[in-house]
C-alpha cells in the first residue's frame, strides 16, 4: 500500500463512476420530479373507493399506486447513490434524508391497500380475476396477502405503521452518518513510520498490507474509533432493535425472529439449523487458524492476522482484466448472460468503481425497476477486488433478469435469497480461474480470496446472527443491554469460534457488532450464511453438468417474487429447508484448506 492516497470525489473520471444521467439528468430535474411525486400522494385517498367498485377498477388503482412507487423508488436510488458515492457532499446528504421522509409519506399514503384488499375477500377477488384476466398478474401477491391476514391489523394502525418508516429509518441513518460521514480514523502505522490513511472506503486494503504493523495499527486505530463511540452505537442498534420488537407486538408474533422470517415465509427451523450445523463444523475453522499462524511464522495468531498475505507476491489486475476474467468465469450461463454483464460493465457503466473520500464502506448493488442495477465498490487491482466485483454482479445480473421478466408487484426478490446470485458468480468465477491458472501463486491468491470470503459469510456472519439473536432476545424480556455487555457477548461467540487459536483483544473483537450496519435489518446476517451455501450446492449442478441446470438457474433468477423464497430455489434446484445444502458448503471449505495445506506445506 505505499504511496496509497484517497482521491477527492472530484478527480474521479466520470467514466469510472455511476451513470447517474440515466437516472435524472440533473439534480434539477430529480427536484422537479420530488416536488411531484410529493404532491401526488394526497391524491390517493380517491382510491379507496374506487377499489371496491369492480374488477377494472381495482386493476386501475392497483396500477395508479405501482406508478407512484415506481417513481418514488427511482427517486430514492438517485438519493442513496449519490450519498453513498460521497457521503460528505452536502446536497447528497440532503436529498437522502428528504427521500426517508417522502418514502414514509408513500407508505402512510398507500397503507389502506392491504387491509381494504382483505376487507373485500379472496373469494370475490379470485372471481374478478376471472372476470378482468388482467388481474391475475395478482395471483401470488394476493395468495401472500391472505397468508399474512392475521398479522394485519386495522386502516388506523396500518396507516401508522406506514407513517413510522421515516422515524424508524433514524438509528440506521444516524448509524450511516456517524460511521461513513463523521468518524475520522487514525491513520495506520508502517514499519517504517511511513502513515497509511484508513477510511471506511480503504479498510479492506489495510487489512490485506503484508506489513503486520501496518494491519495492526490499522485494525486497532479502527476498533479504538468504535470503542470512542460505543455507547452512542449501542443505544443507536438498540432503539433499531425495540423498534423490531415494537414491530412484532403490533403484529402480534411470538417472537422477532418469527416476525422476521414470516414475511417471506421461513420457518424459523432454517435459523436454527443453519447455527447448529455452524457450531458443529467451527473444529474446521480451528484447523484454519492454527495452519495459517503456522503458515505466517508468528507465536501467536491477532484478529488483523486473518486478512494476512500468505505470499510475498500478489496478482496484480486492473478493472477491465477483471471484467473479462468474470465472463470467462460465466460462460456457462450463455451468451445473452455474459455479453448483458459486459456491457453493464463497459458501457452502460453500472459500476462506481474506485475508492475517493466521503465514499461508504464496502460495495452493494442498488437500483429500482426504472434503472440499471448499479453497483457502488472501491475497485484496488487485485484479486480481493475481483471478487467483490463478481459478488457484486451477482446482485446486479439477479435485479436485471427479475426486472426484465416481472411486473412491478414481483420486482423485488427477498433477501433470504438476495446472497444466492452473488455467491453463485464467485463460486463459478473461482472455480474456472483455479481450473484454468495452474501457476501457485495465482492459486494461493484465489484461496486466500475464497477464505476471506467463507470467513465473512460463513464465520462472521453467523456469529453476528447468534449475537443478534440473544440481542433481540434479551429485549424482548425486558432485559437492559449496556454498550459493555453487548461487547463482552460479542467476545464471548467471537472465543468460541477461535476455539484458542487466536489471541483474543477483548474489547476490540467485542466491538465488532458496532462495524456491521447489516445488524439494521432484522435477521439479515444469517441470510449470508444460507445463501452461500445454496450458491454453492448451485454452481455444482452447472459445473458438474446437471441437466437443465443453467435454465434452472435462470428461471430461478427470473422468477424475482413471484414465488417463496424457498420455492424459488427449488426451482433452482437446492432445498434449504434441509441441512444439506450448507453440509456440502462446509465441505467445500475444507477443501480449500487442504488445498492451501498443499500448496504452502508446514
Amino acid at each position: 500500500m505505499a504511496g496509497l492516497t484517497v482521491p477527492k470525489r472530484s478527480e474521479i473520471k466520470a467514466e469510472n463512476t455511476w451513470n447517474a444521467p440515466s437516472v435524472f439528468p440533473s439534480v434539477q430535474s430529480w427536484e422537479t420530479e420530488f416536488r411531484d411525486v410529493e404532491a401526488s400522494l394526497p391524491l390517493l385517498d380517491s382510491i379507496k373507493e374506487k377499489l371496491t367498485e369492480g374488477a377494472a377498477s381495482l386493476f386501475d388503482s392497483l396500477q395508479t399506486i405501482e406508478n407512484i412507487q415506481r417513481r418514488t423508488m427511482k427517486l430514492m436510488v438517485y438519493a442513496s447513490m449519490s450519498y453513498s458515492v460521497d457521503t460528505q457532499d452536502q446536497v447528497s446528504i440532503g436529498m437522502y434524508d428528504r427521500m426517508h421522509n417522502l418514502v414514509g409519506k408513500m407508505q402512510g399514503a398507500t397503507a389502506f391497500l392491504n387491509p381494504a384488499l382483505l376487507a373485500l375477500g379472496n373469494e370475490k377477488l379470485k372471481r374478478w380475476m376471472t372476470e378482468d384476466p388482467r388481474l391475475t398478474i395478482y395471483s401470488h401477491f394476493i395468495d401472500n396477502l391472505f397468508r399474512k391476514n392475521a398479522y394485519v391489523r386495522s386502516n388506523e394502525v396500518e396507516e401508522l405503521m406506514g407513517m413510522l418508516a421515516s422515524p424508524f429509518s433514524g438509528p440506521d441513518s444516524i448509524y450511516s452518518s456517524l460511521t461513513d460521514a463523521d468518524f475520522k480514523f487514525k491513520p495506520a502505522i508502517a514499519s517504517d513510520y511511513r502513515e497509511i490513511p484508513v477510511t471506511q472506503s480503504t479498510i479492506e486494503a489495510v487489512l490485506h498490507d503484508p506489513d503486520r504493523e501496518v494491519r495492526r495499527t490499522g485494525w486497532e486505530n479502527y476498533s479504538d474509533t468504535f470503542l470512542t463511540f460505543k455507547n452512542s452505537l449501542a443505544n443507536t442498534l438498540l432503539a433499531s432493535v425495540k423498534q423490531d420488537v415494537f414491530d412484532m407486538q403490533v403484529r402480534k408474533h411470538k417472537s422477532t425472529l418469527e416476525a422476521a422470517l414470516f414475511e417471506d415465509n421461513i420457518p424459523v427451523e432454517v435459523f436454527y439449523n443453519l447455527i447448529s450445523i455452524f457450531k458443529k463444523n467451527l473444529p474446521t475453522w480451528h484447523r484454519y487458524w492454527r495452519l495459517r499462524r503456522k503458515w505466517l511464522g508468528v507465536d501467536a495468531l491477532h484478529p488483523y492476522d486473518i486478512w494476512a498475505p500468505l505470499t510475498a507476491s500478489k496478482p496484480r489486475l486492473d478493472y477491465r482484466q477483471a471484467v473479462e476474467m468474470i465472463a470467462a468465469g460465466m460462460k456457462p450461463m450463455g451468451d445473452e448472460y455474459v455479453q448483458t454483464l459486459r456491457r453493464g460493465c463497459l458501457v452502460d457503466r453500472w459500476v462506481d468503481v474506485y475508492p475517493n473520500q466521503g465514499k461508504t464502506a464496502g460495495a452493494f448493488s442498488s437500483g429500482s425497476y426504472n434503472t440499471h442495477p448499479f453497483i457502488c465498490m472501491s475497485f484496488t487491482d487485485d484479486v480481493n477486488s475481483l471478487s467483490a466485483l463478481t459478488h457484486e454482479l451477482g446482485h446486479s445480473m439477479h435485479s436485471y433478469l427479475t426486472r426484465t421478466h416481472q411486473p412491478f408487484v414481483y420486482s423485488e426478490y427477498s433477501l433470504f435469497i438476495a446472497e444466492v446470485a452473488s455467491n453463485f458468480h464467485q463460486a463459478m468465477v473461482r472455480g474456472h480461474l483455479l481450473k484454468t491458472n495452474t501457476e501457485p501463486l495465482f492459486q494461493i491468491a484465489l484461496i486466500e480470496e475464497a477464505m476471506s470470503n467463507f470467513h465473512r459469510y460463513f464465520f462472521i456472519m453467523p456469529t453476528l446472527a447468534r449475537f443478534e439473536l440473544e440481542v433481540h432476545q434479551r429485549v424482548e424480556r425486558g432485559e437492559g443491554l449496556t454498550a459493555d455487555a453487548m461487547i463482552s457477548l460479542m467476545t464471548d461467540l467471537f472465543a468460541e469460534g477461535y476455539g484458542g487459536e487466536m489471541h483474543i483483544d477483548h474489547d476490540r473483537v467485542g466491538i465488532t457488532w458496532a462495524t456491521f450496519g447489516h445488524l439494521y435489518y432484522d435477521y439479515y446476517v444469517f441470510e449470508y450464511a444460507t445463501g452461500i451455501s445454496a450458491a454453492h450446492a448451485l454452481s455444482n449442478r452447472i459445473l458438474t453438468g446437471v441437466a437443465k441446470a443453467v435454465q434452472d438457474y435462470l428461471s430461478f433468477l427470473s422468477a424475482g417474487g413471484s414465488v417463496y423464497p424457498l420455492d424459488a430455489l427449488k426451482i433452482a434446484g437446492v432445498n434449504l429447508s434441509t441441512p444439506d445444502a450448507v453440509e456440502e458448503t462446509f465441505d467445500v471449505l475444507s477443501g480449500y484448506v487442504d488445498k492451501l495445506e498443499t500448496l504452502l506445506p508446514v
